[in-house]
């Protein structure tokens, strides 16, 4: 682990009473990065969480802040000992104070808390709002609010727990860049919680993908999406699908698409059958070429046109093309495979599958 790290989590365990739900979970984050835990309702990533804010025990393993033990078996220190701040799926607000007395809630008796109020209504574009009300409020003002009072005690970390769930998706889209700004601005480390992709690609630095209480992969949006470690990260993040195919050198694969060539080489020896993942915009069209596919659905989506095709083999792939490329159903269309990254993963059964 990089001792550099701001928060640091080392072969964790932790659930509740009678039920482990994460396991053996490796991670760390960097000062100034934003992380997100990403994965289906279940998968340990609010458990996770909660560990790291101190609401829930560690069973193995230990969290480090700042290179400080802070949770280890037999030993949580207090939630408000830990300069983590915290932001509720439901905001959490006090309903009987006023949005400036909900901010300065963290502050106790510090004797520029006026200021540091005003600051943080400033800084989340709340000024003059300060008297009101939280029911007075709409979401996506309640949401600043939370932010701004998770943010006023300058917490050495900051965790969000499904922090735009409640809004509409245009509302969702605008805030996650908006909190993502904030966050970067001022130089904090974050911790968000979602499942929703979109979201978590906006705002994050490193994105961790879950799956039944196991860390799958935490990496970059880029390497997730281009390099997936494992098949359940390859299917999940993104539109993502697999064709069968046999190696036939250290860096070619023969599949029904045609012969296709990575940019690293494969530590499996020739005759191997694996699964190519494939995304729609690896599929590019090519009117030229002599690799042909019907169209049996479309899906405009603005920009672009997301194409359901089927080969002559039988197989379907989907291909996203420029929308001013307008093709009708039941027509014959050249496509090519162009994928930057060539993802493969050994395929279950040592038989290559075979091919044309």
């Amino acid at each position: 682990m990089n001792s550099s790290a701001l928060l640091s989590l080392k072969a964790l365990g932790c659930g509740y009473a009678h039920q482990r739900v994460v396991h053996d979970l490796h991670l760390q984050l960097a000062p100034g990065e934003i992380g997100c835990l990403l994965g289906a309702s279940g998968c340990g990533k609010t458990t996770t969480l909660r560990a790291i804010a101190g609401f829930e025990p560690v069973h193995e393993g230990k969290i480090q802040l700042d290179a400080e033990v802070i949770s280890r078996p037999g030993y949580t220190l207090a939630p408000e000992k830990r300069r983590i701040g915290m932001v509720f799926q439901d905001y959490a607000l006090f309903p009987h104070l006023t949005v400036a007395r909900n901010v300065a809630f963290g502050l106790g008796k510090r004797a520029d808390a006026a200021r540091v109020v005003d600051e943080m209504l400033a800084l989340v574009n709340l000024q003059g709002l300060g008297e009101r009300y939280p029911h007075e409020l709409s979401g996506g003002q309640q949401q600043r609010v939370a932010l701004a009072r998770a943010l006023a005690p300058e917490p050495q970390l900051l965790l969000l727990d499904e922090p735009f769930s409640n809004l509409d998706v245009e509302l969702r889209r605008r805030l996650s860049r908006e909190v993502r700004d904030i966050l970067k601005g001022r130089g904090i480390s974050a911790i968000l919680v979602t499942h929703d992709q979109e979201e978590a690609f906006a705002v994050s630095d490193k994105v961790g993908v879950f799956r039944q209480g196991r860390l799958e992969q935490w990496d970059t949006p880029y390497n997730l999406y281009h390099q997936p470690r494992t098949p359940f990260v390859a299917s999940f993040i993104g539109q993502g699908y697999f064709i069968r195919g046999e190696l036939t050198g250290a860096n070619t694969v023969h599949t029904e698409l045609g012969e296709l060539r990575g940019k690293g080489t494969y530590p499996w020896p020739n005759g191997a059958a694996v699964d190519v993942l494939l995304r729609p915009d690896d599929i590019v069209l090519a009117p030229a070429s002599t690799l042909r596919a019907g169209i049996i659905g479309k899906s405009f989506l603005g920009a672009s046109t997301l194409y359901q095709l089927r080969l002559a083999t039988g197989s379907q792939v989907e291909a996203v093309f420029p929308s001013h490329c307008d093709y009708p159903l039941g027509e014959e269309v050249g496509i090519a495979v162009a994928a930057e990254h060539l993802v493969l993963f050994e395929a279950s059964g040592s038989v290559a599958a075979q091919l044309p």
